[in-house]
């Protein structure tokens, strides 16, 4: 019989070493653990990447008696190896999967493990560049796995050694087991048994095959949200009647198609993707996730109303997969290979995808394989990339002819690009109104796509923008507040959900997360996109708007509630709702109700003293405050954290331009237009001078000028300035000032 032993406690980590045995600077950890949980999300871009120990004993009697062993590890970032009492007995490139290593035996009374963990960037393990942090550790669970000689595969790309394929056809569905075994002998036989959610047994097969069909009349579909059912199939192994091992998976039995014209179809419904993507770290605890951290988020993402996820950029926990196929969110799951192609890393992203397939293939709500993210930031045409999306678009589709491969493409991208012809369906990240251009340009470019492509199925797999604890009653594009953000989402919203052939729209992101390079915002080592803070205790407006058209749960939502001070006479409140009418009062009195078709309702409000507002929507009611002062609050306004300039320090004359001016603004005068050339070339030799590690990309290499001109549109020059560090590119305060100064020459065209 096989049993686990969770090695999870009694751990001896070591800092920044090679060696498999102790030191004085060892402390005691218990798993699931990272070394990166809090210097991996302060910003400098400084988090360490290296070698680490993690040793533990493990004694004779407190292991189970058994015939083999298996070291599982769920997940350990970014490359392990392991020792077992002084000898390598195995490890794995790869952060983000399950493997396993067999225990040599004779066990001895005291065994020591060790376990070297690397995160250290790479030439050939991905991700190597990325707009996330990496962090360092075995941040999942590690487990003892004992069972008998004979018993279901453990190596088999660190799956369970079971695959279920159900096909749901009409009121039959067919249901395919294949099984993957050790050590089996003519003695031994294999019994495959189906159960209903409830436990009841449905169907029951003895075979000396690895393979069982069994078929279930009128089955109960897999219906997403609506009834996500979940059938189990079990494998066992029986010697003389005598169970040996045994493997369990849940599925559902439901159909997935993706047109180019009517989106997604769920069992042949159109069922639109509304989803929202998702990193797996929280505010100093990084990526070594609890259970708990994992249900609470999936049960934020409903209360969103979302019913699908993207899991970027890599295998998200095996846990969190279960969460969705029970909650019927529909999954997006994909391998990071992301931003840029390694020369030496074909065999690791190939690796990473049959782990990836394998390991949650069982999985109902997985519905698309991303086989690729933002990876042509290096260029589009490199014979190697187009060459590796080949052979993981074969892979994918030889081991699961039951889904979709897609690729989420960089802003940038050309739509005539070579290697957008090879996967099922093509997805796009587009920032138009937060990084650079207009938030109007979102659709009409879907628009374009289409009616050039109308056969290639459209998506919008990344979009989004900042929002922290900053607020204003006029927003612009670029000042990082709470504000802007709902304001752009409310466009994007508007957009997107009533184009029907778009057959998924993500959001970037539900959460803010670790991202140590940003230096934005005025907080740094985050990317703050997301729609809730990165320590899930607060849910901004934007969160709102999503709800106010994707959930069913009746709720009325005042905008604004951190923006308490305000100078203006009359102020704008806007109020969010899933109902048709909402009803606002200002200190009891009724300032009139209102109808609205897009779920945004707009009020103006006296503001003398202070207010409190009231929203009232069918029986939902949500309070707020206001409050007159006769100055801006200083603490709403951005002020970037570590600038050498912020925006208040720069000198702007009427009729003039300064580093407060964007890139669009700018370009509308001749001599603004000549400026831009200049600053694109100082930037071209500071790109070239700055320090680059191996794994990042060239940005010579990654986009021409003018394309990186043309997104960074509409940013402020002083907001482009400090992006820039992402790049290790920094200015001095004296050329900033030197560039404001040449800026306030040229006079502001009409």
């Amino acid at each position: 019989m096989r049993k686990v032993l969770s090695l999870n406690n009694g751990w001896s980590f070591t800092k920044a070493t090679h060696e498999i045995t102790p030191t004085v600077n060892t402390e005691k950890v218990n798993l699931p653990h990272t070394w990166n949980a809090t210097d991996g999300q302060d910003g400098g871009n400084d988090y360490f990447r290296g070698s680490c120990l993690y040793h533990r004993i493990i004694t004779k009697s407190e292991i189970p008696t058994a015939e083999e062993y298996y070291l599982e590890f769920l997940g350990a970032n970014s490359s392990a190896t392991v020792y077992w009492n002084g000898e390598q007995i195995g490890g794995h490139d790869g952060g983000y999967s399950t493997w396993r290593v067999k225990i040599p035996l004779p066990l001895k009374a005291k065994n020591e493990l060790a376990v070297l963990v690397d995160n250290s960037p790479s030439d050939r393990v991905y991700p190597q560049f990325a707009d996330f942090t990496f962090y360092g550790g075995l941040y999942r669970s590690v487990n003892l796995v004992c069972v008998a000689k004979t018993h279901f595969d453990l190596s088999h790309f660190g799956g369970d050694g079971i695959a279920v394929t159900p096909t749901a056809l009409g009121n039959l569905a067919t249901v395919e087991v294949q099984v993957w075994t050790e050590n089996l002998t003519p003695q031994d036989e294999l019994v495959f048994t189906l159960y209903e959610r409830d436990g009841k047994q449905l169907s029951r097969l003895s075979t000396l095959a690895d393979k069982a069909s069994f078929t279930i009349e009128n089955p109960r579909l897999w219906q997403g949200k609506k009834d996500p059912y979940l059938y189990t199939a079990t494998a066992e192994i029986f010697r003389d009647g005598k169970r040996l091992d045994g493997v369990t998976a849940r599925f559902g039995c439901r159909s997935i198609a993706i047109d180019s014209e009517r989106g997604f179809l769920l069992n042949g419904e159109e069922y639109p993707l509304r989803g929202v993507s998702r990193h797996q770290d929280r505010l100093g605890i990084g990526n070594a996730l609890l259970p708990k951290h994992h249900k609470e988020d999936v049960e934020l993402i409903l209360d969103v109303g979302a019913n699908a996820v993207r899991l970027a950029h890599y295998q998200h926990d095996r846990y969190f997969y279960e969460l969705c196929d029970e909650a019927g969110l529909i999954v997006w799951a994909e391998i990071p290979y992301i931003s840029k192609h390694l020369k030496e890393g074909d065999e690791n992203a190939l690796s990473q995808m049959q782990e990836l397939v394998t390991q949650c293939y069982n999985h109902p709500s997985i519905a698309v394989w991303g086989l690729s993210n933002e990876i042509t930031m290096n260029g589009e045409d490199n014979p190697d990339l187009i060459k590796l999306h080949e052979k993981l678009n074969e892979l994918v589709h030889g081991m699961d002819k039951s889904r979709f491969t897609a690729i989420a493409c960089v802003s940038m991208c050309s739509p005539e690009a070579e290697y957008l012809r090879i996967p099922d369906a093509v997805a796009y990240n587009h920032y138009f109104g937060w990084y650079g251009g207009d938030v109007s340009m979102n659709g009409p470019w879907f628009d374009e796509f289409h009616k050039h492509h109308p056969t290639i199925p459209i998506g919008c797999s990344e979009y989004g923008c900042e929002g922290l604890h900053w607020h204003t009653s006029e927003p612009r594009q670029g000042d990082y507040t709470e504000e802007y953000q709902a304001y752009y989402h409310e466009e994007l919203i508007k957009q997107l959900f009533t184009r029907k052939y778009l057959w998924a729209t993500f959001v970037w992101n539900m959460f803010d997360f670790g991202a140590d390079a940003r230096a934005e915002g005025g907080e740094n080592g985050q990317n703050h996109k997301g729609l809730i803070t990165f320590d899930r205790a607060y849910k901004k407006d934007a969160f709102y708007a999503y709800k106010a058209w994707l959930s069913d749960e009746p709720f009325v939502h005042i905008c604004g509630k951190r923006y308490i001070d305000r100078t203006e006479p009359v102020t704008k409140v806007t109020v969010y709702s899933n109902l048709p009418e909402v009803e606002l009062f200002a200190n009891g009195q009724s300032l009139g109700k209102k109808k609205s078709k897009d779920h945004f309702f707009r009020f103006e409000a006296e503001n003398q003293g202070e207010t409190h507002l009231l929203a009232k929507a069918g029986a939902c009611v949500d309070e707020s405050i206001i409050r007159k002062v006769s100055k801006p609050n200083p603490n709403y306004q951005l002020r970037e954290k570590g600038a050498v300039l912020n925006w208040f320090d720069v000198t702007a004359p009427e009729g003039r331009y300064s580093l407060n001016d964007t890139f669009d603004v700018i370009a509308k005068s001749p001599e603004g237009m000549k400026w831009i050339a200049e600053f694109g070339a100082l930037m071209q030799e500071k790109i070239r001078q700055a320090p680059q590690d191996d794994s990042a990309p060239s940005v010579g290499d990654a986009m021409d000028m003018q394309g990186a001109m043309k997104m960074m549109g509409g940013f402020t020059v002083l907001r482009a300035t400090s992006m820039m560090s992402l790049m290790n590119v920094h200015f001095t305060k004296r050329e900033l000032l030197q560039m404001n100064a040449q800026l306030n020459e040229i006079e502001k065209a009409e």
